[in-house]
């Protein structure tokens, strides 16, 4: 039964793990956006959810392998980002685009949020008797 309803939250956590780790990996890059020879950095999120989730089957031993144990950080594929334009220090952070990603993983992690809220509610409010409300 507890694993019937830890289920259903397991895919917003997987989401919500890959969002901050995102997150981490773009400040990363605004942190470095005046170092000489910095390659900026990101990660295919859609394509990391879907190994993380195992969209082929069950996913458990997929999502173990991809998302480490229990409250380890997730380990996507990182790639190194397409400069817009050359610069003359090696630099391929472009802070329009950073910050455009930026706040819209943000947006989209507090979204998770919501989701994961209102789903811990739906699922208290499944478990209340009639008489509760």
């Amino acid at each position: 039964m507890i694993s019937r309803l830890t289920a259903s939250l397991d895919f917003h956590a997987q989401a919500l793990s890959l969002r901050a780790e995102r997150q981490r990996v773009i400040a990363g890059n605004i942190a470095n956006a005046d170092t000489p020879g910095y390659q900026a950095r990101d990660f295919d999120f859609a394509a990391a959810l879907r190994a993380a989730t195992g969209s082929a089957g069950t996913g458990d031993g997929i999502a173990r392998k991809v998302m480490g144990t229990p409250g380890s950080r997730p380990d996507p594929v990182l790639r190194y980002a397409v400069p817009s334009q050359t610069n003359l220090d090696s630099n391929s952070v472009d802070m329009d685009r950073e910050r455009a990603a930026f706040a819209d993983n943000a947006v989209k992690y507090e979204s998770t949020l919501r989701f994961i809220n209102g789903s811990v509610r739906t699922m208290l409010d499944a478990m209340k008797s009639h008489n509760q409300a």
